[in-house]
């Protein structure tokens, strides 16, 4: 591991947002501490004025890297890739760099905001969404975005082992934990094979490994 100068993680084990920014620091090879935000317990300790200090947004994850504090996780990756050179996660040339931020865009902007926790908490407050409702607005969701990710990989040459080319980057690092969040909620993922097939090459590193939720030091002990 490469010394991140003080970098701390914001974390919680199952937030795919979260899931993103630490399968990146592992991909670059940097030492980081965790600090678990438990979203559930009392009520989610996002909602702590001690956090909201961090975090005004009340999310996770968020970056503490000496004096600077860096929210939302495509930031933060943007930073680590821009401030530690090593293992680039973003490619050369600016036409590539646009297609692999659009397509970690589909997953971040479009897709991922839908299943949010705030966003099914406030459906089920404020519409008296039953859970199968609920999880039915999820799927409808992802499969739509799984859909146009599919697409964009299968009908691209630039497309390799990973979503672009044969080295893991910014792509790979949102793409795995929305899986893990479409299994979560049953979605049948047989429409994606490409989107699987690089999923189960992204697993076969450790750095994807070390990030997944259910091994985290906060996960409960029936996760791992």
């Amino acid at each position: 591991m490469v010394s991140g100068g003080g970098l701390r993680l914001y974390s919680y084990w199952r937030s795919s947002a979260a899931y993103r920014v630490r399968i990146a620091l592992n991909l670059k090879g940097l030492d980081y501490q965790l600090v678990p935000v438990h979203l559930v317990r009392d009520g989610g300790e996002q909602h702590a004025p001690g956090y909201r200090a961090v975090n005004p947004q009340g999310l996770v994850p968020a970056l503490q890297h000496g004096q600077r504090l860096i929210r939302q996780s495509m930031a933060i990756i943007e930073y680590l890739d821009e401030t530690f050179a090593d293992q680039p996660l973003l490619p050369a040339t600016a036409r590539e760099r646009a297609r692999v931020r659009g397509l970690a865009q589909v997953i971040a902007c479009d897709m991922h905001p839908l299943g949010n926790l705030r966003v099914l908490q406030y459906l089920e407050r404020e519409f008296r969404a039953t859970p199968e409702q609920r999880e039915a607005w999820i799927r409808h969701w992802l499969a739509l975005g799984f859909a146009a990710i599919e697409a964009l990989l299968a009908e691209n040459p630039s497309t390799g082992e990973f979503c672009d080319g044969d080295q893991p980057g910014l792509a790979d690092c949102l793409l795995v934990p929305q899986l893990y969040n479409a299994r979560r909620f049953g979605l049948d993922l047989d429409p994606y094979p490409t989107v699987r097939r690089i999923e189960a090459r992204c697993l076969e590193l450790e750095a994807f490994r070390r990030a997944a939720p259910e091994a985290q030091p906060d996960a409960p002990a029936a996760a791992g």
